[in-house]
């Protein structure tokens, strides 16, 4: 039996007038199978002030989310460091190589991509996505906060929504934190 193909994630953040919000959907498909409706893809960590998302293979965003948690207390909280740690750590180590998943990572301050390629990236326009739906819900986001009044986390539910309507691997159970501008 071959590799069985996971999708099923779409996971966008918005950085919009001093607030960060994360979102994304349930859904988890195995092969042509929807198998979950309401997985749990996006989390808050350090008493809400670090938002997280994830998409691929879950055990494999799953690890990858703990050494993220390991890193952020190596480097006294600092996202950057711990993102930098992460990343470079996933592309030299040789089991963690084989991790197929990639992370959003926010705080007030930053929103970075982190990828097993060893990158972090930081959006120039504070949107990012990541996943099957990842480029749809990009550009909703982006049109979104360009083009509305909408907070980043109304604009994150219209985005996810407009991403739902198009991906097949997406859906409209959508879980949303967020860090208001006063954290």
């Amino acid at each position: 039996m071959g590799k069985i193909d996971m999708r099923g994630t779409t996971i966008c953040c918005i950085r919009k007038n001093g607030e960060v919000a994360i979102g994304g959907d349930g859904q988890v498909t195995l092969g042509d199978t929807v198998v979950k409706h309401g997985g749990r893809k996006v989390r808050t960590i350090r008493d809400g002030a670090i938002l997280t998302g994830f998409a691929g293979s879950t055990a494999d965003a799953m690890n990858l989310f703990e050494r993220f948690e390991a890193k952020l207390d190596e480097h006294g909280g600092s996202l950057l460091r711990a993102a930098v740690s992460l990343a470079k750590e996933w592309r030299t180590d040789k089991y963690l190589r084989q991790l197929e998943a990639m992370m959003i990572v926010a705080d007030k301050d930053n929103t970075l991509l982190i990828s097993g390629n060893g990158d972090v990236l930081e959006p120039d326009d504070g949107v990012a996505a990541i996943g099957s739906g990842g480029a749809y819900a990009k550009a909703a986001a982006t049109a979104l906060v360009n083009h509305s009044d909408l907070c980043a986390r109304d604009a994150i539910r219209e985005a996810m929504n407009i991403a739902a309507n198009i991906c097949i691997y997406t859906n409209n159970n959508i879980t949303i934190e967020s860090i208001d501008k006063e954290v």
